[in-house]
């Protein structure tokens, strides 16, 4: 293994290596920027989501109607599976 290790202390570095460090800051640096971007985009789309919402909501206003309590005690009931359970 030290034999190998002297063969590898003899050989020259790749050139390539010597601009790892620059690639690496640099994709770093790019990520950084889309996730920058990314939250951003997320932000506008739940403010346009939620004022389109809004919006939809205060354009068409339905009239309030009280709905009739449900009960499966009370004759002709809404929850009555069938017509015989109807108490007439």
């Amino acid at each position: 293994m030290d034999d190998e290790l002297r063969i590898l202390g003899r050989v020259d570095l790749p050139a390539a290596l010597d601009a790892l460090d620059d690639r690496v800051i640099r994709a770093l640096g790019v990520r950084r920027r889309e996730a920058v971007v990314m939250r951003r985009v997320m932000t506008l789309a739940a403010v346009l989501s939620l004022g389109g919402g809004i919006l939809a909501g205060s354009v068409v206003p339905r009239p309030a109607v009280a709905a009739s309590p449900l009960s499966p005690l009370a004759p002709a009931s809404a929850l009555a599976p069938s017509s015989l359970l109807d108490a007439q």
